[in-house]
């Protein structure tokens, strides 16, 4: 295991992945119209075995498990313990659902898989290339692959509207952002996805365009504290100090009210890539 990620790994059993577990639904709303979209492009069908790779809380699990139904299997895997109990508590009792702890791309699997799923969850490995082949050796010889990941942030206004406002704030500006570091954003340019899905083994690759407006929060001083909790401006905060909190707190508030709907939330843009594939000869 490379030392990039031991170091994630230990973030999401800290402080991170409590945050995660704890905004599990204010999360669950945000990215539901992804959800639906790539859960559409899977088609798990009943009787399916499926491995959900980074299934966090596990609400996509618990839909998978639901589609294959008691003949089927899913099983969702993550590095992440905090989020794993909440995905525990929310299981249902389904016999046909599985959590594992564990790092997908080091694991060895007994019985094939009909698809391998995942959710904003294979933009984090350390070595894509690598973790692309080991997993489409997990699929049976008529297996798929679907899953979704974040565009470019300029397209994702959730991302960048209450970093933009938080660098303002401050006047501080962040180390330049690496395009292929793991993270949110590692798998933001479409091409580079099909280049490692080819050069992974796959075949019938398609990578769609998907644009929505995510609910970020249900007034403008809940998206603002929710921005501080998870993604890009949680980690400029992180990287400027905590003592800077209420003034980038402020600040994305101000940002935000004057783009509040009637009802007082806040939608902002998203935009991901949902891709699909076959495990291919």
């Amino acid at each position: 295991m490379t030392e990039a990620n031991t170091r994630q790994i230990a973030e999401w059993n800290g402080a991170l992945g409590q945050r995660w577990a704890e905004r599990q639904r204010e999360l669950e709303l945000m990215v539901e119209p992804f959800s639906r979209a790539v859960l559409d492009a899977a088609a798990p069908r009943s009787g399916e075995r499926v491995l959900d790779v980074g299934c966090g809380c596990g609400a996509s699990s618990l839909a998978l498990a639901q589609a294959v139904g008691s003949s089927g299997h899913v099983l969702g895997i993550d590095v992440s313990q905090p989020m794993l109990e909440v995905a525990r508590a929310h299981a249902g009792g389904l016999p046909q659902l599985a959590y594992l702890e564990g790092d997908a791309a080091g694991l060895r699997w007994e019985q094939p898989f009909d698809l391998l799923f995942s959710r904003f969850g294979l933009m984090f490995f350390d070595a894509p290339a690598v973790a692309l082949r080991h997993l489409r050796a997990a699929l049976g010889p008529r297996g798929r692959l679907a899953f979704v990941c974040w565009r470019h942030p300029r397209d994702n206004a959730w991302a960048m509207a209450p970093l933009a406002a938080a660098r303002s704030a401050l006047g501080i500006v962040p180390p330049p952002w690496d395009p292929l570091a793991p993270g949110p954003f590692a798998f933001a340019d479409g091409d580079r996805v099909q280049q490692l899905l080819h050069a992974a083994g796959f075949d019938g690759i398609a990578v769609r365009r998907v644009d929505a407006q995510l609910q970020v929060g249900a007034t403008p001083a809940a998206a603002a504290a929710h921005a501080l909790r998870i993604g890009p401006a949680s980690h400029y905060l992180r990287e400027v100090g905590a003592q800077h909190e209420p003034a980038v707190l402020a600040a994305i508030t101000a940002a935000l009210a004057p783009l509040a709907a009637a009802d007082g939330s806040v939608r902002l843009g998203g935009s991901v890539w949902v891709v699909t594939a076959l495990r291919g000869g």
